[in-house]
């Protein structure tokens, strides 16, 4: 992978935060220090847009999780967690968060996207031969598709330095 960062490069961030979250505590059983993954994520280029999609409950208690993600200058898109009727729950921001990336990309030279998902490839081939922006990954590589890390322009792996991109 050769990818080249500036600081003029304006990039927009699209964090997966519910692929992050049950990484983070699948592995490590920890949460996600999203400000240092932000920070690394910008990498000290112009930061146009940071978006986290995130499910909210019936309780509300994600609230001050919100709140923490506003002050670090991240925008929440919030999406119900679905409940059906056998008890099945969902609560699924792909298909946002891919369109929010393609709207986005003619007024970026990066996007990063913060998720692990395979999903994403078809997003990720779609950003490279379109609209010619350089897509990075970021997320923790023990959970991460393979294939979407070969098609990244530019892989950060959080597992490589978990101390830093978790809270203890």
């Amino acid at each position: 992978m050769s990818v080249i960062k500036h600081k003029e490069q304006r990039v927009g961030v699209f964090i997966d935060t519910s692929n992050l979250y049950h990484s983070a505590k699948n592995l490590y059983k920890r949460k996600v220090n999203f400000g240092a993954v932000l920070k690394d994520a910008v990498a000290g280029r112009k930061l146009v847009r940071a978006v986290a999609y995130v499910i909210t409950s019936e309780g509300g208690e994600e609230k001050n999780f919100f709140d923490a993600l506003t002050k670090l200058g991240i925008e929440t898109k919030t999406k119900e967690l679905q409940i059906f009727s056998g008890g099945a729950k969902k609560g699924d921001w792909d298909v946002g968060l891919a369109v929010d990336a393609m709207k986005m990309a003619p007024k970026l030279d990066a996007v990063v996207l913060v998720a692990g998902d395979g999903d994403f490839v078809p997003l990720v081939e779609y950003l490279q031969s379109t609209s010619g922006v350089q897509v990075e990954v970021v997320s923790f590589g023990k959970s991460s598709s393979m294939k979407l890390k070969d098609q990244a322009d530019d892989f950060l792996d959080l597992s490589a330095n978990p101390r830093k991109y978790l809270i203890y």
